[in-house]
């Protein structure tokens, strides 16, 4: 794995309306681990969004994941238990317009999933945003990547941001699925690390960020040597590394 050894672009807002937005998407396994290494790399990676996945969802489940947030310099936009896992988290830049949590169909046997989704705006760029963690299981992740895509379809925006564990590698048919339709985001502009699993040994690329076509992918991936993350916190934090994407995009 490359170090990241160039800056992702920082957040800002154009002249011309449009914006450079960081968005982190990151399994952060109900947070079992180590909060305060995990809340240290979310802060350095200054993200406008967190796609999580595995937030809490039982006891007391909003008021850790607002003390996640908090500690990381950022708020809940939506998500949690109301989606089955998956949550966004979002700083202060954003300006919300609205929210929807989606719970799938359940498989019985089967741990439920859902989508977090949410359409926000920075500066003049009206942006998308969904959340997810698919199924274990190859038929359902298939039925839940069309899902997905149906969701993105239904939100009536030009422009998408979608990420989150998708337990499965780039060659898979779920994984080849989504990127028919949007870019991922590490192959359009590889920064940084490529696999996300495990963090001790990771081999294999199952977290991934995409983008809709009109959005301008400056930089991707796991951001391994970035200022103010450590290996150590990395290893700490979760059992997944984070995928870190620096994105263009255009006004409305």
């Amino acid at each position: 794995m490359a170090n990241a050894t160039e800056l992702l672009p920082g957040s800002r807002t154009e002249d011309d309306g449009s914006a450079v937005v960081r968005v982190l998407s990151y399994n952060i396994r109900s947070l079992r681990d180590d909060t305060a290494a995990l809340a240290r790399v979310i802060g350095a990676c200054a993200p406008d969004l967190v796609l999580v996945q595995e937030a809490p969802r039982f006891f007391r489940w909003r008021k850790k994941l607002a003390r996640l947030a908090a500690a990381s310099g950022l708020v809940v936009l939506t998500g949690g238990a109301t989606a089955a896992g998956p949550a966004i988290l979002c700083s202060l830049r954003a300006t919300v317009e609205r929210t929807e949590d989606v719970l799938l169909p359940l498989t019985p046997g089967l741990h439920r999933r859902g989508f977090a989704t949410a359409v926000v705006r920075f500066g003049g760029a009206r942006l998308g945003v969904l959340s997810c963690h698919l199924s274990l299981r190859s038929d359902e992740r298939y039925v839940q990547g069309g899902l997905l895509l149906d969701r993105i379809a239904a939100m009536g925006v030009d422009h998408v941001v979608a990420g989150g564990d998708l337990n499965e590698r780039p060659g898979g048919r779920t994984f080849r699925r989504l990127a028919e339709g949007m870019q991922d985001c590490w192959e359009t502009a590889p920064w940084g690390g490529e696999h996300t699993s495990t963090p001790a040994d990771p081999r294999q690329r199952i977290d991934a960020v995409f983008a809709s076509p009109g959005i301008e992918v400056l930089g991707c991936g796991v951001p391994l040597g970035a200022p103010g993350v450590s290996g150590e916190d990395l290893r700490a934090a979760t059992d997944h590394l984070p995928v870190l994407a620096a994105l263009r995009v255009p006004a409305a």
